[in-house]
């Protein structure tokens, strides 16, 4: 009984242990607030992510010409903001930083960003991107409040120098609105059509019930019984 009673005494502590392990190591993450059907924030999303972050991370899911298509761009508007090494419309968004290159820079290859969005959530993103402090410790000089001893440079050092804070956000928010797009581009065909789906369900719905009414009707005034 004793040793029942220990063990369960020692249970117990255990759990509170962890739990307030686990409370003292939450992470807060700021609400990025995006939204995918805002073209304008898609677009510039776009363009800032080829300018500050294709030069290391890939977003080799995705296509020149399909964010031209989702976005509403030219061919010509995607080859002046978004292409920068002669590559083709159709061609899947790479980077062209050696893989041995980057892990002597960086201690590994940067990763593709296709599925970030899925992986971590936007407020992840969002929250990493404005999270990033000086740090003279760290070789880059920076550190992030999200992601401890971020082996990366804060690469949009340079917005944030220009821009007010509510501006840098926003810029931050847009980069964030376009990394959740690219992890599911077909959410904005769907998330139009599940609207579609739902009214003609919600319309098949009505016809069904009343004639429902139609055909009970004749059971319940019997019609439909037996004439012996």
């Amino acid at each position: 009984m004793k040793i029942y009673i220990k063990t369960k005494l020692f249970l117990i502590a255990l759990l509170l242990s962890l739990g307030v392990l686990a409370s003292g190591g939450e992470l807060h993450l700021e609400e990025a607030h995006t939204d995918i059907s805002d073209t304008v924030s898609l677009q510039n999303g776009a363009k800032l992510f080829m300018n500050y972050c294709s030069g290391c991370h890939a977003i080799s899911f995705m296509r020149y010409n399909r964010i031209a298509k989702d976005l509403d761009l030219s061919d010509s508007a995607v080859a002046e903001n978004l292409m920068f090494a002669g590559e083709k419309v159709g061609d899947l968004i790479t980077t062209a930083m050696p893989e041995d290159a980057a892990s002597k820079w960086f201690g590994g290859t940067p990763p593709d960003l296709s599925l970030v969005a899925r992986s971590k959530g936007t407020n992840w993103i969002y929250s990493y991107l404005r999270g990033f402090y000086a740090d003279e410790s760290k070789i880059f000089g920076v550190n992030n409040k999200v992601l401890a001893n971020a082996s990366m440079p804060d690469a949009l050092w340079s917005l944030k120098e220009s821009q007010s804070e509510a501006e840098f956000a926003q810029s931050a928010r847009d980069i964030t609105n376009f990394l959740d797009y690219v992890g599911e581009p077909a959410k904005l065909i769907r998330t139009g059509l599940g609207a579609w789906v739902l009214s003609f369900l919600t319309l098949l719905l009505v016809l069904s019930y009343f004639l429902k009414k139609e055909y009970w009707k004749d059971v319940k005034y019997g019609i439909w019984r037996s004439r012996d």
